[in-house]
């Protein structure tokens, strides 16, 4: 799997930076790892184990701390702070770092910048989106839909009618992601993000008919830029000779980037209509979320009937 970046500049307009060092041509700049460092330790002086390959924060502690300093100490800090190649120092709560600092870091080019935001509130921000930024990710053919809140990836083979169930959802209120291409990132241990490539956003293709726009002819309320993969349906086409779940007593999974996701088979039919069996699919899923089972509570009516005979 290659190495996924995030472009500085990129950064720089999604956390509203403000450039202290216009002299350093940070555009071509790329952050590599979903983790920020706040360097501490090495602003006494402390370089081992120093993770200089993360953005670099600096709060009002640190920034007391080098208030204290002489300037023969700072020049011998930013020195040794400034032979790494930092991707960039960011000053938080407006903080204005002093003149030597800045001369310093143009000569390394390394870029510094300001933010009004407190610090916890903005390293809390920062990394959240930077772990979505560089998560793990693949791309899968499917339908991506939101039905009320769980997010339901429809698979299949091609022309089995995973647009055309997307499609009756959504007139039913519910909302697409994506058609066709599913990008999915793993943001965490637990959570698998869905989103749509950039080029086929809120189009959806309907064999027969061609390119729907699914915004334009539905209103922006049908649709959804991401949305977190809970369940996933895999359609297939009716085999008699095929056993299928009938009643639901143990969940099966699928498994992306290591995570597993609850996942139904679901035999298609002339007549059945899939997007009433997806829409109540979902429904039990977010009922067995809240702690309720219905096969497990028709198994024990099953019992205490039996123990009563």
């Amino acid at each position: 799997m290659s190495v996924i970046k995030v472009k500085m500049k990129k950064l720089v307009e999604k956390m509203n930076l403000k450039n202290l060092t216009p002299e350093v041509d940070y555009a071509s700049k790329e952050v590599v790892i979903p983790d920020i460092n706040r360097p501490a330790l090495p602003l006494t002086g402390f370089f081992e184990n120093f993770d200089h390959h993360r953005v670099q924060v600096i709060g009002y502690a640190e920034y007391s701390y080098l208030k204290t300093l002489s300037e023969e100490r700072k020049s011998k800090i930013y020195g040794e702070f400034l032979k790494e190649e930092l991707p960039c120092i960011i000053f938080c709560r407006a903080l204005v770092p002093d003149k030597l600092l800045l001369e310093k870091a143009v000569k390394a080019n390394v870029p510094v910048f300001s933010t009004e935001i407190h610090t916890s509130e903005f390293t809390a921000e920062i990394i959240r989106w930077l772990n979505v930024a560089l998560a793990p990710r693949i791309s899968i053919h499917g339908v991506l839909v939101d039905v009320y809140g769980v997010g339901v990836l429809i698979m299949g083979e091609s022309g089995i009618g995973k647009s055309e169930a997307a499609l009756e959802l959504i007139k039913r209120g519910h909302r697409l992601v994506s058609d066709d291409v599913v990008e999915i990132r793993k943001v965490s241990d637990e959570t698998l993000v869905g989103s749509a490539p950039d080029i086929t956003r809120h189009f959806i293709e309907l064999r027969g008919i061609g390119i729907v726009d699914v915004k334009t002819l539905f209103g922006v309320q049908s649709v959804r830029e991401t949305q977190n993969i809970d369940l996933v349906i895999t359609l297939e086409d009716w085999d008699r000779e095929k056993e299928y779940d009938r009643l639901g007593m143990e969940d099966q999974y699928t498994e992306f980037l290591g995570n597993r996701v609850v996942c139904h088979q679901l035999p298609i039919r002339p007549g059945r209509n899939l997007a009433i069996i997806v829409e109540t699919a979902a429904i039990n899923h977010r009922q067995k979320k809240m702690g309720y089972n219905a096969a497990q509570e028709l198994y024990k009516r099953v019992q205490q009937n039996l123990t009563r005979k």
